[in-house]
């Protein structure tokens, strides 16, 4: 079993509210838009990070985060990228992928929309985290917890971080 914190779209914003919900966390993923490699930095000192980085970052992201995640992790094979769409309305660049790779999780960000979807026609189950940051439209800022065991997303929990 491995607990896993998940966020998204931190746009170069953490505070202690964020770290303190990500303690305990086996791995954290981070869904693009970091922002800064900072971020990406500072996450790592709180556990091991997989993250992609989104449209928003520079080159200092680009160069320690690849465009999508694709692995597997306690029978669970997750595919993850920053624009992603959700079932029914995958990006033209991730749907071709998604319908190859066959995930039983895809994990996307960019919204700023919190969203937790199955999708049947797939067979596989869609997260978003929402934003962590406080750039853009969102007005509470979101992340998820959850724990993967036996090839399944297990416990999840959405974990509202107060108004951005």
């Amino acid at each position: 079993m491995k607990k896993i914190g998940l966020l998204s779209d931190t746009h170069s914003y953490l505070d202690d509210r964020i770290l303190h919900h990500l303690q305990g966390c086996d791995e954290i993923w981070h869904a693009g838009d970091f922002g800064t490699a900072e971020v990406a930095e500072t996450l790592a000192t709180v556990a091991p990070l997989r993250g992609v980085y989104g449209n928003i970052d520079g080159q200092d992201v680009r160069r320690i985060q690849p465009l999508v995640q694709n692995f597997e992790l306690e029978g669970l094979h997750v595919l993850m990228t920053h624009i992603g769409g959700y079932p029914g309305h995958y990006s033209p660049a991730a749907r071709p992928l998604v319908q190859q790779e066959r995930p039983g999780l895809f994990i996307s960000g960019h919204s700023h929309i919190l969203k937790v979807m199955p999708d049947p026609k797939l067979g596989l189950l869609h997260l978003n985290p929402g934003a962590a940051g406080r750039h853009g439209f969102h007005k509470v800022r979101t992340l998820l917890r959850f724990e993967i065991a036996q090839g399944k997303v297990q416990q999840l929990q959405a974990i509202e971080l107060g108004p951005k």
